[in-house]
């Protein structure tokens, strides 16, 4: 929930990391260089704030480091062309999926790759503690890695704290290149990812004042000031899965015969109960027998660090939003065993080996300076595998619109910003009376709160508070399926030749336009509840979209849309396909009326009255065409429709 409850975030204030000579262009691991005929270099693996200036001198030899090195399978740029082919629907290998086993085979590491990775590890005096299909983990001193890595490993000033890091590049045994494509870990500073919502953790409640609407504008603030020359409606008390199929074109589809996974950290101990009652509550189709999954780590990490109670409740909105827009699809909850980088590839992975899905959505991430290029190659290696698989990855783009309020800096969120994932911008929607699709904005909120005599909003509009995250990578390159859509001056920002532009595509995300959900929560008393309230972020716009997609692959008679970002932007310009979002709809201004209790339970407290005005996303903008705010637009009547095999071929 976008409450006034302040959401932490780990934030570097790095400068935003180079260009990688187009290496995460495609996700191909960058071309290593050598610096000795003996080593081959392992590009991105010395961070950036791993300078000069704030080496603190070598780092104990005794001290322990645990790393991993990610294999680079027998043919990583085959992977990537592969998976390039099979989701371009004007390649003729467009749909030649491959089954987990056969994309293992074909381009996963092989045993002679993985035995002479141990070997050299073991050789150099690290101890190996889990081989996967993805990677080798190894655990020793820093002596010990620093000669497996060929670089010194030093303590670094990074803004208030101190963190080792090597003072070189890291590398490998030139026997080996071609076979590692990175390691992590080398590195001591926290690579960890925040849940983009604003949902309270379940130990304590959250409801919403009233009054408020049933519907966009049905109850209008008549006693409180006017806000744009007229007076604005309350917000609606939170949108259910009717109006969201309405809104987004699900017609008579419901995800049958489709799965669809969630990643995030952790797992709601009340989920099955909350979903079951919040359906029949609200008028979903109730869930099946063994419809709703999970699948679990052995164990729980860093719970206090990464406030797990706070993951339950962004777990809780995206099975309730998946639900109520494919009610019969079948629903996997993957939980990361934290909300370090490291176990949420893990909680992917186990998705891609097991091919536990053909659609996930993930509404969590961090901001682009946070990831270093080793994290990006091993992310991508892991959606790459995927996209061959038919298997499409769904990110939520961030809800601190071009994160210059929230970091200082000018950037977008990853790994959104992966040329191998479909990123999620997020809209304010109006659903008018009998489940009208009446428009919407992109998600920008300006906040002005009631003056103390109550006749006017102080300092209207207000300060940014909060919106989807979009605008232009610093690190990817164009992507070819951008092109000739995204205009010149969001792709080249940052750069001549080009860059990633996020989001794809986007639905509804604005708390204050929100959805509805029902959670367990822990009442002032101790008693634990159900209640409900209305949510919003990015963290409701991917599994939104999530939901669309299952609808629109049953409407392709369940044959898997993949990896969907070329499917996407060939429909851009179809006649409608897609909504075209703005940010003035309606040529004037729109603002809603939200009443928040202070205490966030009762009115013992008081009440807080503000005005929320739609459309105002920091430096972004939604304008006619593709934009930085909800990419090509929301999925309109002809979305769905446009995957049905007739229209396929039309197409």
């Amino acid at each position: 929930m976008r409450s006034n409850r302040a959401k932490t975030r780990a934030v570097s204030m790095a400068a935003t990391l180079p260009m990688i000579a187009g290496a995460l262009a495609l996700g191909i691991p960058a071309a290593h260089a050598a610096d000795s005929p003996a080593r081959d270099v392992l590009k991105g693996t010395k961070p950036l704030w791993a300078t000069a200036k704030a080496d603190k001198g070598a780092a104990s030899n005794g001290a322990q480091v645990k790393a991993r090195v990610y294999l680079a399978g027998k043919d990583a740029s085959g992977l990537a062309a592969y998976a390039k082919a099979v989701s371009d629907p004007s390649s003729p290998q467009y749909g030649k999926y491959l089954s987990a086993k056969q994309a293992q085979s074909r381009f996963g590491a092989t045993k002679a790759q993985v035995a002479a990775v141990k070997s050299w590890l073991t050789a150099s005096g690290l101890k190996v503690t889990e081989v996967t299909q993805h990677y080798v983990a190894v655990s020793g001193d820093v002596a010990a890695a620093e000669k497996a890595f060929g670089t010194q490993l030093h303590n670094f000033a990074k803004g208030s704290k101190t963190y080792r890091a090597p003072a070189q590049t890291a590398s490998v045994p030139a026997a080996l290149k071609g076979t590692v494509l990175t390691v992590t870990g080398l590195d001591s500073a926290p690579h960890k990812a925040n849940h983009d919502d604003t949902l309270p953790p379940p130990d304590a409640v959250f409801k919403n004042a009233g009054p408020f609407s049933s519907y966009y504008g049905s109850n209008i603030a008549s006693t409180l000031p006017s806000a744009y020359g007229q007076k604005q409606p309350y917000a609606v008390k939170g949108y259910t899965g009717k109006q969201l199929r309405a809104a987004y074109g699900a017609g008579k589809y419901t995800g049958k015969g489709v799965r669809v996974a969630i990643t995030d950290a952790y797992a709601s101990p009340t989920i099955a109960y909350d979903a079951g009652k919040y359906a029949a509550n609200n008028g979903d189709k109730a869930w099946k027998t063994s419809q709703l999954h999970q699948v679990l780590p052995n164990a729980y990490t860093k719970t206090d660090e990464c406030g797990a109670a706070g993951w339950y409740g962004e777990e809780t909105l995206d099975v309730e939003a998946v639900h109520a827009v494919a009610p019969d699809a079948d629903v996997t909850y993957v939980g990361a065993a934290s909300c370090y980088d490291d176990d949420l590839l893990d909680s992917l992975s186990k998705v891609v080996d097991n091919h536990l899905a053909d659609i996930v959505s993930n509404s969590w991430g961090d901001v682009e300076a946070n990831q270093t290029p080793d994290l990006a190659a091993a992310y991508d290696q892991v959606f790459q595998l995927g996209a061959v698989q038919g298997i499409g990855f769904y990110f939520s783009s961030g809800d601190d619109g071009d994160q210059v309020a929230n970091t200082g800096v000018k950037q977008v969120d990853t790994p959104a910003n992966s040329a191998w994932v479909t990123a999620v911008g997020g809209t304010s929607l109006a659903v008018g009376k009998n489940d009208t699709y009446l428009w919407e904005t992109g998600w920008g909120t300006e906040k002005a709160t009631l003056s103390a005599d109550g006749k006017s909003w102080t300092g209207f509009p207000g300060a940014f508070n909060s919106g989807a995250g979009g605008g232009t990578s610093s690190t990817v390159a164009e992507p070819y399926y951008q092109k000739g859509v995204v205009p010149d001056a969001l792709a080249k920002a940052n750069n001549a030749s080009g860059n990633r532009v996020v989001p794809d595509i986007a639905a509804i995300a604005d708390p204050n336009t929100g959805f509805l959900v029902g959670q367990t929560q822990t009442f002032p008393d101790g008693s634990q509840q159900y209640s409900e309230y209305r949510i919003g972020g990015t963290s409701l716009a991917a599994p939104t979209i999530a939901g669309v997609q299952a609808l629109a692959q049953e409407a392709r008679g369940g044959a898997a849309i993949g990896f969907a970002n070329p499917s996407i932007y060939a429909k851009f310009g179809d006649k409608g396909v897609y909504h075209d979002v703005t940010d003035n709809p309606t040529g004037h201004g729109l603002a809603v009326v939200r009443v928040d209790y202070a205490n966030s339970v009762d009115d013992s407290k008081g009440l807080l009255y503000s005005v929320r005005s739609l459309g105002k996303d920091s430096s972004l903008s939604a304008t006619k065409g593709y934009d930085d705010v909800t990419g090509v637009g929301s999925p309109a009547d002809g979305y769905v429709k446009s995957f049905t095999k007739g229209a396929q071929k039309q197409h």
